[in-house]
This record gives C-alpha cells, structure tokens and sequence, in this order.
C-alpha cells in the first residue's frame, strides 16, 4: 500500500476513546474516517475532537464503507467475535480488542472467517510490544535461558473491580471476571515468552466474594467501565489455575479484581534449565531480575536494555499492524494463539464448575 490505511473504529468507550484512537490518529500512515458507538454522542465528540468524517450506531454500516482497510473493534467482549466476522466476511482487516472472544464456539468463528478472507486478523497483545519483553523473549530464542519447563503469571488487585454492575461484571457481556479481562494479557505474555506451546490440560477454581463490598477502589482500573448501583455482579473475583502444555511445560496462573492482598501487582516468572526470570510491577520497581550461573556460581542480575525508540504497549501493538499492512513486519500474533487462550479460559471455568481437570 502507498496511501495511508483507513481506519474505522466501533466501540467509543474508555479503551476505544482514551487509547486506540489517540495512537490511530498520531500515527502518521494512518487516517481514522469512521467512528462506531451505540451511545451516539460518545461517537460524535470523538468525530469532532479528531475530525473523523464518518459517524455511525451501527457497526454494519461502518463496514459497508468501501474504503475502509481495517476495522478496530473496542466494544464489550460479547461482540468481538460477531464484529470480526462480519468484517472479515466483508473483505475488511481487523484489529480487535481482547479477549479475542467469550467462548470457545465464537473465537472458531472468527479463525474460520479469518482463514476464508486472506485478510489480517489481529487481536491485542500489547505486553508482547515493551523493551523489558523483547529482552526475554530474545534471551529464551538465543538459548540463554535453557528449556523453560516452568512459569507463574499473574495479575491481582487488593480493590480495582472495574465499572460494578456494568457490562464488566455481567457475563452475559464480558464471558467473566478477571479470568478473562486480566488473565489474556500476562497468560499471553507468558506463553509468548516460553515459545508458544500448545495447552493440552487445565484445571482451576474461581471465587466470588467482593460483589458486595463498598470498600473504596484503590486503582484507576476500576474507573473503567459504566459502573450501575443496582447492576448485575455474576462474575469471579478470583481465578486460580494450573495449566500443562504440549512439550510437558506447566504454568501456575492467578488473577483477580480483590482479594486481600498487600498491593496490585502484575507478573511473571519463568524457570528454565540455565536460568530464571522474574518480573513484578508492584515489587523492586518493577525490575526484571535474571537468576543464573557463571562457572558454578550462582548469579542474580538486573539488565540494562535499550529502549527500540518505537512506541509501546498498546500503541506499538496498533504501529505494528500498520506495518504488517504496508508489508513492512509479519504479525506477530496468530489468531491460533487466540483459539488456544480461549480454550485455556473457558476450561478453567468448566474446571471450577465440575472441579475435574479438562483435557484440551
């Protein structure tokens, strides 16, 4: 392509407003030429704050648009999965916000409709695009850290239930709790760094106890979301699980909006043969910390790495579809992946309802 990639954005909420449209609008080899919402007034002010010309309430005439390249899908999880095929069945590129889908029949849905189009199907992935991850991903590719046959991940709130009795904390909506709003990002993130392995077993529990508690949200995570005083509250906050892969890898997971805890936290710890890695954002600020060994002696390091001079996060996730658009990168991510973290998902929910193991 030598003309900027047009983009239409559906779903006009905090991440949509507040995240996707600020990085589509100031990367310069894109134009954003429509805006979606339900809530046609949250779409009108992002069409004027931007000068976005097109402003629509349904997704369906947003995709119509024949100029349009790609579709970015900000709205709750229970419609990513609809979205994404209409688009993709229309020709339509797609960049979608996570989780990929609600359950294991809706994420099938948008492969097969991925596999039919040709077009690029991406879903968010933005802990794979910082500094601190590409140092580990390629310190586990050049062998440094040996067979990585262990991990924890996580991410823990002491109180950041976000938008109560909104779409967040309805399943009907959202597919569940922190499970599924928390645990694609550092679940990803972790797998992503031991190589990708394929889940082949899981086994897990989910708790809810917090729906009831007015105890004051200590993160700016709870802000997100439409929260209602009489709202539904039909969700986790807490799951726990065990999950083993297909090269006999396991990793222990832990994700939750309140719990009891000293402080929020994300993190991940990888354990190979010839050395560890351990990250935590709300312990030894937020270093990375390499454990190995030089010459039979025990080392604990904390690297120094550069920063790449691109964007991070969620607006390098965005950057990096542009340039696999422009034929400038191969993606990153594979909507495969997106199938296996949807499987893992729905079979610790299964595994917390029969408290058996499901087998993959």
């Amino acid at each position: 392509m030598d003309k900027k990639i047009k983009v239409g954005v559906v779903g006009i909420g905090g991440i949509g407003r507040g995240t996707h449209l600020d990085a589509w609008t100031t990367n310069p080899n894109v134009e954003v030429i429509a805006v979606c919402d339900i809530l046609r007034d949250r779409a009108e002010r992002a069409s004027q704050k931007h000068g976005i010309p097109h402003v629509f309430e349904d997704y369906k005439d947003l995709i119509a648009l024949e100029e349009l390249d790609l579709v970015d899908i900000c709205t709750p999880n229970k419609f990513h999965s609809e979205i994404a095929v209409a688009a993709l069945n229309a020709g339509k590129n797609v960049m979608c916000e996570k989780p990929d889908a609600i359950n294991n029949e809706e994420v099938l849905k948008m492969q097969q409709a991925y596999e039919k189009s040709g077009k690029l199907l991406m879903v968010m992935r933005n802990n794979r695009f910082t500094a601190e991850s590409a140092f580990v991903k390629k310190y586990v590719q050049d062998g440094k850290m040996g067979e990585v046959y262990y991990a924890k991940c996580g991410w823990v709130r002491r109180r950041g239930i976000p938008g109560k009795g909104g779409w967040f904390t309805t399943k009907e909506l959202s597919g569940g709790g922190p499970l599924i709003d928390l645990g694609v990002h550092m679940m990803d993130l972790t797998i992503w760094l031991m190589g990708n392995p394929r889940p082949v077993s899981v086994v897990g529990s989910t708790y809810s106890k917090f729906g009831e508690s007015s105890t004051k949200a200590d993160t700016v995570n709870a802000t997100f979301g439409d929260a209602k005083a009489d709202g539904i509250y039909d969700v986790e906050d807490l799951a726990t699980g065990y999950v083993k892969f297909d090269n006999g890898a396991t990793m222990v997971i832990e994700f939750s909006w309140a719990e009891n805890i000293e402080t929020e936290d994300r993190y991940y710890e990888l354990m190979g043969t010839k050395a560890g890695a351990k990250w935590h954002s709300g312990y030894n600020n937020g270093k990375l910390s390499i454990f190995g060994e030089e010459q039979g002696i025990t080392t604990n390091i904390e690297p120094n790495f550069k920063k790449s001079g691109k964007r991070e996060q969620h607006a390098g996730n965005l950057d990096h579809v542009v340039d696999c658009l422009l034929g400038k990168a191969e993606p990153i991510f594979k909507p495969q992946q997106g199938v296996d973290m949807i499987k893992i998902i729905s079979a610790i929910y299964e595994s917390a309802e029969t408290g058996k193991e499901v087998i993959l």
